[in-house]
């Protein structure tokens, strides 16, 4: 029989899972941000912007789907956190419009910014959109101001459950440097991945070694980043909760989740691995163009391993600063039990859409990217 307890932790699965696919298709963001530096002419720049330019429905949509399933499984949480900073949400969410419009104006004749405009913005989504969810993401470790009281709902003048301490509505989360590192450190990998991926899918010999010479530096400052902020998780205390809602503050929480979860300490493990297997074959063999597809699925592990040691193994995912028995645990802030089942049956039709992602993406990718196929190619950017 399905429990309420295995339908909890069966949801916070699915959405560090799609945490874990969300970064990895930010590639896209960090080809924004690099495609003006690698291409040195027109025709090298419209190669790369066309080549993330056909996966950036992609990223889009997982980050839709990513909100999506937070607001149906764990709806206190997406009340809190989007209601309550909603300007780093806000800045984020209008970071990836601006390249959607970007993306689909820019060679339109008689657009109002012109190309020169709509690609400042792509190279502005490219800096702002890893950054700032990266930032969004360590908040599930460092925790945010917010407090909750779920008797309120018995306030018909007021029924607010979750009230945000700060005036600053989520860019407090910009003073908190870990929430920064954390933030760089998924910057540089989104560069990282683009450099891979660039590798793979164009064929130009001076964009592939520039795109070679970048990735060892790109790789430098990655690892810089990420290795601090995991250092300081294993070493930073956490909030544990009891099955029954008691909230208390545990030494080396992050390490102890590692360490008594063996699967997901594999997870991690592995995906680390496999991320600088990918780096590291590409810069040792000239000819290796298939970093992207390591590192790639090192990315999805490593980041879904992370968020697992956030909101399993009796840990608050969202602790409050404010209050520490307001912080948010699977028990307290997710959705009704009939509201998970319907949802988990239609789960099970996810390795279908997952096939069709698959499916898409090989047609898209049938070439690589050359000056000769955007010549004749019908849809370009």
């Amino acid at each position: 029989m399905i429990t309420y307890t295995f339908l909890q932790f069966y949801w916070w699965f699915i959405i560090s899972l799609l945490g874990g696919l969300l970064v990895f298709l930010l590639f896209v963001q960090g080809g924004n941000s690099l495609y003006h530096w690698l291409g040195r002419d027109e025709a090298q720049r419209r190669m790369l912007i066309n080549s993330t330019g056909r996966k950036w429905e992609f990223t889009f949509t997982t980050l839709v789907t990513f909100g999506g399933a937070f607001f149906a499984s764990f709806p206190l949480f997406y009340s809190t956190s989007f209601g309550g900073a909603y300007w780093l949400w806000m800045l984020i969410l209008v970071s990836f419009v601006l390249q959607a419009v970007s993306y689909e104006f820019q060679s339109k004749v008689g657009n109002v910014l012109g190309r020169r405009g709509y690609r400042i913005l792509l190279v502005a989504n490219g800096f702002m959109g890893p950054f700032l969810l990266g930032v969004a993401v360590a908040t599930f470790f460092t925790g945010a101001d917010f407090t909750v009281n779920k008797l309120n709902l018995g306030d018909v003048t007021n029924p607010v459950v979750s009230k945000w301490g700060s005036a600053w509505h989520g860019l407090e989360a910009l003073a908190n440097p870990w929430n920064v590192v954390l933030g760089l450190a998924v910057f540089f990998l989104a560069r990282v991945l683009a450099l891979l991926y660039f590798i793979n899918n164009v064929r130009e010999d001076e964009v592939e070694s520039r795109a070679r010479r970048f990735l060892k530096f790109e790789a430098i400052a990655f690892l810089l980043f990420f290795l601090s902020f995991v250092g300081r998780l294993v070493t930073m205390p956490g909030q544990a909760v009891e099955h029954w809602g008691r909230v208390s503050e545990e030494p080396l929480k992050y390490l102890n989740n590692l360490l008594q979860q063996p699967f997901v300490m594999g997870m991690f493990l592995l995906g680390v691995v496999l991320v600088l297997c990918g780096i590291l074959l590409t810069l040792r063999i000239k000819t290796f163009r298939r970093g992207i597809w390591l590192s790639g699925s090192g990315t999805v592990l490593t980041v879904t391993a992370l968020l697992l040691l956030a909101g399993w193994h009796g840990t608050c995912f969202y602790p409050s600063t404010a209050d520490l028995h307001s912080s948010l645990h699977l028990y307290n802030s997710c959705a009704s039990p009939a509201t998970l089942q319907v949802m988990s049956v239609v789960s099970l039709l996810i390795p279908f859409v997952l096939a069709y992602i698959f499916y898409c993406w090989r047609a898209i990718d049938r070439k690589p990217i050359t000056r000769q196929e955007l010549e004749g190619g019908e849809h370009q950017y």
